[in-house]
């Protein structure tokens, strides 16, 4: 039997990670860490010793801890917005559409909620994170508001104010809702029955009442 070459063994390199695979171990690292203690707690030095490279290295990547975070939210928001789409493509009426929205979304956040947690407390004071939520608060304010209209447009839903100031109105209670319960504040809603208030509150406001018609 042919045996191998030790000079060919000797010169294979092991796969060098890449900035990719950097930036993905220093958000897995801050994730878990999060879970484990908050943010204030953790270092750019624990960041740095959990994803295996240096300090410096770490700057390369992010400018600050709080950048971390600010990009784990952008990816959890990304996750949100195609769990979103797949749900409301799998909807078999309006009344199961609205729900559906609203399980993804409550799924999201609870499945991230040390960064939920991490995200929220920097949002009164980082520019970043504000400018980012806001973007994703008119995005969902938008989609809503059209689906109202349409709603309104085939003669499902009566008419009544401007759909975009039921949406804006609509899913600030659902941020600040989701956001009590995930984080186990007081007074807030229970998990398990987080969805069926919210779709209730959603159904009465848009329609008039809960027993939406297909």
């Amino acid at each position: 039997m042919a045996t191998p070459d030790a000079g060919t063994d000797r010169g294979r390199r092991a796969r060098r990670p890449s900035g990719d695979d950097r930036e993905r171990a220093l958000l897995a690292t801050a994730e878990r860490l999060l879970e484990e203690r908050p943010l204030a707690e953790i270092s750019v030095d624990d960041l740095a010793r959990g994803a295996g490279i240096s300090r410096s290295t770490f700057y390369f990547y992010f400018a600050s801890k709080e950048a971390v975070v600010l990009a784990l939210l952008d990816r959890v928001v990304a996750e949100a917005r195609t769990a979103r789409t797949a749900a409301l493509a799998g909807a078999s009426g309006a009344r199961d559409a609205w729900r559906a929205a609203l399980v993804t979304v409550r799924d999201t956040f609870r499945d991230h909620r040390a960064m939920t947690a991490a995200a929220t407390e920097l949002l009164a004071a980082s520019p970043e994170v504000q400018t980012l939520w806001s973007a994703v608060m008119e995005d969902f304010v938008a989609e809503t508001a059209a689906a109202i209209e349409a709603e309104r447009a085939r003669g499902a839903a009566p008419p009544g104010p401007p759909a975009r100031d039921l949406a804006v109105a609509l899913n600030w209670m659902n941020e600040r809702v989701i956001q009590a319960s995930v984080a186990g504040r007081a007074p807030a809603l229970a998990e398990d029955d987080l969805v069926d208030v919210l779709l209730t509150v959603w159904l009465r406001t848009i329609y008039g009442s809960d027993d939406v018609p297909a």
